[in-house]
């Protein structure tokens, strides 16, 4: 099995779970966050949202500078009401799926680079970054899903039934 055909599982069985959480998020707390330390609640669900839209990037990019000379030109829209967490996820969604099915194998294995003010942090083959995008991805979906109690919003399943979604029980 190619590479890309992989990825294009993992993000199909992943999309509906993230879906999920993003439809729970409450509106009108953007700003809480469970700590001071921590991102807000607003922030952390539109990262969710968007991390998809980072597959085309890595694949069509190669590299990202986090503090590019000059700064930043990206400013998205934010996104305030779960209708729109879940537009943006399933926007992302279908363009990280046409640039998989396009990609080639010799492509994925070239490198990508993370560079901070024009200093390479991290480099890897595409497909590397790829998997430990979709990783991160789960990563902050699950620490949302904490936000989300703590937030009093209800928690859906995942990977198997939550104390308030026993769907998969």
């Amino acid at each position: 099995m190619k590479t890309a055909d992989l990825l294009l599982a993992q993000l199909t069985d992943e999309a509906p779970r993230t879906r999920r959480v993003l439809e729970r998020v409450p509106e009108g707390k953007d700003d809480w966050a469970p700590h001071p330390k921590s991102m807000p609640l607003g922030r952390l669900a539109g990262l969710v949202a968007r991390m998809p839209s980072w597959i085309p990037m890595i694949v069509n990019q190669d590299s990202l500078d986090l503090n590019p000379p000059g700064g930043h030109t990206y400013n998205p829209p934010p996104l305030q009401t779960s209708a729109d967490l879940v537009k943006a996820h399933e926007e992302g969604i279908a363009e990280a799926r046409r640039v998989l099915e396009a990609t080639s194998e010799d492509h994925l294995k070239k490198p990508w680079r993370l560079l901070v003010a024009g200093k390479v942090v991290n480099e890897a083959p595409r497909d590397v970054v790829l998997r430990d995008t979709m990783m991160h991805l789960s990563h902050h979906r699950g620490q949302l899903t904490v936000y989300l109690r703590l937030a009093g919003a209800q928690v859906p399943a995942i990977y198997g039934p939550s104390a308030d979604d026993l769907t998969f029980a």
